[in-house]
C-alpha cells in the first residue's frame, strides 16, 4: 500500500516564497504596497463568493462611498489562501474566505482582524467521488487520494471529517490541487475522491455526475469570513459599516431572488445558471459582526492544526479581534 503524504507545514517561509505566484495571479505589480491609504477600499474578492461578487457588479459600493472621497477597487484572487497573502502585503485592505485560510494565515504572521461572519452553511462543501468509484462512505476514503485547496475552508473539512469517523489527515493521501486542476484529475482517476465547495461542488454533481460521499453537516459549521487589513479596520469604521450594510442588503437580494442571482452570475463565474442556483441556496447570505463564539470555533480549528503539525506555531484567534 502506498504510504500515505503527511501533512505539509504552512510556514512562514512558504508564506512569502509563494508570495510573487500570488501576485502575478492576482495581476498585481510585485511592489511595495501601502498598508493604509484612507482614500481608498481595496477589496479582494473570488468568483466563487456570489454576495461579494454581485456587490462588485452593481456598483452600489461606490455610489454609497464616493460622498466620503473613498475610491472602491477591485482584485480577483484564485483561493482564500492566496487572497490572504494580498491582505498580509497590504496589496487589499478587504476580502472575503473561508474558516480555515485565516488560521494558517495567522501562523504564517499575517496581520489582519476578523471583521464579519457568514451564517454557518454545512452543505455547501463535500467530498465527492466519480459516479463510477467503488467508494461508498467516508470509511472507504482510508489510504485514498483526496485532491483539496491546501490552506482552504475544505482543509478543516477534511480533517474534522475523518476525525468524527474514527480516522485522521494521515490515513489518507492529500493531493493539493486548485479547484479546477482537481476537477480534471478526479475525472482522469488521478485521484480518487475531491474535497471542494459550492459551486464547484454542484458543477461536478451535475455536469459530471460525481457522488456525494459527506457534506459538512454536523462536521463542520464552514463559516466565511471577511477579514480587514487591522490599520484600515482601525482607522475606517465608517467605510466598512456601510460595506456590511451593503453585503446585507446584496445578501437579501439573493435570498429572496436566487435565479436572477444566478443568471446574473452565470457569465462572471463561468457556469450555467442552474447549477450556480443549487450553489446558492447552500449559502445563508446573511452576516453578523465577529462575536466570542465563533473566534472560538476558529481557536479549535487553530489548535487542531496545531496538534496535527499541519501549522507551524500555536495561534490565537482572538488577537486578531479589534479590542
Amino acid at each position: 500500500m502506498t504510504r500515505p503524504t503527511p501533512p505539509t507545514r504552512y510556514s512562514r517561509r512558504h508564506f512569502l516564497a509563494t508570495l510573487g505566484a500570488t501576485l502575478a495571479s492576482a495581476a498585481l505589480p510585485a511592489t511595495a504596497f501601502a498598508k493604509y491609504q484612507p482614500d481608498q477600499f481595496r477589496i479582494g474578492y473570488q468568483k466563487a463568493a456570489s454576495t461579494l461578487v454581485l456587490l462588485k457588479a452593481y456598483g452600489t459600493l461606490e455610489t454609497r462611498l464616493a460622498p466620503l472621497g473613498i475610491k472602491v477597487s477591485w482584485t480577483e484572487f484564485p483561493a482564500g489562501p492566496q487572497l490572504l497573502e494580498g491582505l498580509n502585503v497590504g496589496a487589499i485592505d478587504f476580502g472575503y474566505v473561508g474558516e480555515a485560510p485565516p488560521v494558517f494565515a495567522q501562523a504564517a504572521g499575517a496581520d489582519f482582524v476578523y471583521t464579519a461572519y457568514e451564517l454557518p452553511t454545512p452543505h455547501a462543501e463535500g467530498v465527492v467521488v466519480a459516479k463510477n468509484s467503488p467508494v461508498r462512505d467516508v470509511a472507504g476514503l482510508k489510504g485514498k487520494k483526496i485532491g483539496l485547496n491546501r490552506g482552504s475552508d475544505v482543509h478543516w473539512f477534511l480533517v474534522a471529517l475523518l476525525q468524527k469517523h474514527g480516522l485522521s489527515i494521515a490515513d489518507v493521501q492529500p493531493v493539493y490541487l486548485a479547484p479546477a486542476d482537481a476537477r480534471a484529475a478526479l475525472q482522469s482517476g488521478a485521484i480518487d475522491a475531491w474535497a471542494i465547495w459550492d459551486p464547484f461542488l454542484a458543477a461536478v454533481e451535475s455536469q459530471d455526475g460525481a457522488r456525494l460521499i459527506a457534506d459538512a453537516s454536523g462536521v463542520a459549521s464552514h463559516h466565511q469570513f471577511f477579514l480587514s487589513q487591522r490599520e484600515f479596520a482601525q482607522n475606517r469604521k465608517d467605510a466598512l459599516a456601510i460595506a456590511l450594510d451593503e453585503l446585507g442588503k446584496t445578501g437579501q437580494w439573493v435570498r429572496a431572488n436566487t435565479a436572477a442571482a444566478a443568471a446574473k452570475l452565470s457569465p462572471i463565474q463561468g457556469l450555467d445558471a442552474a447549477t450556480i442556483q443549487t450553489g446558492l441556496t447552500h449559502y445563508a447570505h446573511e452576516y453578523r459582526p465577529i462575536d466570542a463564539a465563533v473566534i472560538a470555533q476558529q481557536q479549535k480549528i487553530a489548535d487542531t492544526f496545531y496538534d496535527l503539525k499541519i501549522i507551524p506555531r500555536r495561534v490565537v484567534t482572538k488577537d486578531a479581534v479589534l479590542a
